[in-house]
């Protein structure tokens, strides 16, 4: 494998299995600005989206029970992933947020490192964080 450099394209991707594809798809579009960069459909079922946010790319797919969602597992139950997103005004995404009904699950606070921070809930249960934090490949990381 070759070493990665920090000006090229990213390498990691977050994907997410979806009871609804379709309203997560609108729910990604509509309410956080994300666009639509490809949708793979058969039988009217997404088996792969692709939407991008800036330089990123999220990956998602409705729930079945193919080989890749029995190793991902079941959506039901306790989950131990989460989604960050850096973003330019939070408070704006927040008040978008609150309107669209998102669940709040920590209100706007400003971080001990200098971010503008909150954490709500995606039509699925889903944790998503939004902040202005925005790490880089290639900046020091801040002093711990």
């Amino acid at each position: 494998m070759s070493n990665p450099t920090a000006t090229e394209a990213p390498r990691l991707y977050h994907t997410l299995r979806c009871k609804n594809a379709e309203s997560m798809i609108a729910w990604l579009k509509d309410v956080l600005g994300f666009r639509e960069r490809v949708i793979y459909r058969r039988d009217d079922v997404v088996v792969h989206a692709e939407l991008s946010f800036g330089s990123s790319i999220l990956m998602l797919g409705a729930d079945r029970p193919d080989a890749y969602g029995k190793r991902v597992g079941e959506l039901e139950g306790r989950r131990t992933d989460s989604v960050y997103l850096a973003v330019d005004d939070p408070d704006a995404l927040y008040a978008k947020m609150k309107a669209s009904g998102a669940p709040i699950e920590m209100e706007l606070y400003e971080t001990d490192y200098g971010s503008r921070d909150f954490a709500a809930r995606d039509p699925e249960g889903g944790l998503w964080s939004f902040g202005t934090y925005w790490p880089k490949v290639g900046e020091d990381p801040l002093p711990g």
